[in-house]
């Protein structure tokens, strides 16, 4: 991965980008949260005329030795190689809002159970076909953990290198839901029963059963003495690929937007690697899947939107990149009461 440090933001900007917003002719603060991240962004970018360039997503998809057993999910793990043929065909939700909005969207093989043939819109960095089943074994080796966040590095590093400046992630693999609740529970230490939710579509029974399976997989591992192990133990191979892209990210001083539970399972982790990750982070929705609220409300983080969704593929982060968008624009091409010759508040 990258050598380059991640810093905190600077703030030597903030007094003028504060000013700069406030003098737009509009009230102060009567354009809410863009008005935030219009300041973000351009802390971010250390400029007081932020630009959101050739903004993508990438959707990392790996399989989960878990749901081979039918133990976590309601659907088989043959799902995910079919919604990485729907993702190539252009019929993924993700697909539609991508192409609607302008969005560079790349699909990645981190470790799907599928041999897929060579597509140009498909970048084959399978680590593995799937990870090991971790209510018996650790997910993946440290070995494997670490090759999957290099290449979620790289891949961030060669969009940053055709112009993108603006990046989210989204994912697809049978059983991810399962693996983000026990990296939830083992970072935020909220009991695991509690960060578990429905995924697929499980039912009352199912999610019972659930429940106790991952109560069982906390119970097997001793406490993992440090994030990358963790990552390990529990992470999929999408998981740690979009950790690796998330600290990638940060690093470039990009602007980062992350998506739902599973995404937010893969910051938890980079954080607990770089907490200055944070500050470049843009948190795009509030997923309905179980534990989000939580795990944003345990990194004091205000979401865009809150829309009911639990789909995932980076479909939050898709509808959320036309804010920024909004924000910027504002920013740089709304009058100010001075050029506009409008009176401003007295008092």
């Amino acid at each position: 991965m990258s050598q380059r440090p991640i810093t905190p933001v600077a703030q030597t900007l903030r007094a003028a980008l504060q000013d700069k917003i406030d003098q737009k002719t509009k009230p102060p603060g009567s354009l809410g949260m863009l008005e935030t991240i219009a300041l973000q962004t351009g802390l971010i970018q250390d400029t007081l005329t932020p630009t959101i360039n050739q903004p993508a997503i990438i959707v990392f998809a790996g399989d989960h030795g878990i749901a081979a057993e039918g133990l976590v999910n309601p659907f088989p793990q043959a799902v995910t190689a079919q919604m990485v043929y729907n993702f190539l065909q252009g019929g993924a939700a993700i697909n539609v809002f991508s192409k609607l909005h302008q969005l560079n969207l790349v699909v990645v093989d981190a470790g799907v159970n599928h041999l897929f043939p060579e597509h140009e819109q498909l970048k084959n960095r399978k680590i593995a076909m799937g990870t090991q089943n971790f209510l018996h074994m650790p997910a993946m080796s440290l070995d494997q953990c670490r090759l999957a966040l290099q290449a979620g590095a790289e891949e961030v590093q060669r969009l940053h290198e055709q112009g993108c400046n603006t990046i989210g992630f989204g994912e697809m693999g049978i059983g991810n839901t399962s693996a983000a609740a026990l990296l939830m529970s083992h970072f935020t230490k909220i009991p695991v029963a509690d960060c578990t939710g429905t995924g697929t579509g499980s039912n009352i029974q199912q999610l019972t059963q659930k429940k106790a399976v991952l109560q069982q997989v906390m119970n097997n591992h001793a406490t993992p003495p440090s994030a990358e192990q963790a990552l390990a133990t529990f992470g999929g191979f999408e998981i740690a690929m979009i950790c690796g892209a998330i600290l990638e990210a940060a690093s470039l001083k990009m602007v980062v937007v992350i998506d739902g539970f599973i995404v937010t399972s893969a910051l938890l982790a980079a954080m607990a690697m770089e907490p200055a990750v944070r500050d470049y982070c843009v948190f795009a929705h509030c997923s309905e899947e179980q534990g989000h609220k939580a795990m944003l409300e345990f990194l004091n983080a205000k979401p865009l939107l809150q829309l009911d969704m639990r789909l995932g593929e980076g479909t939050g982060a898709a509808l959320a990149i036309p804010l920024l968008k909004s924000a910027t624009a504002f920013l740089n091409e709304m009058a100010s009461f001075s050029s506009a010759q409008i009176s401003n508040r007295t008092i």
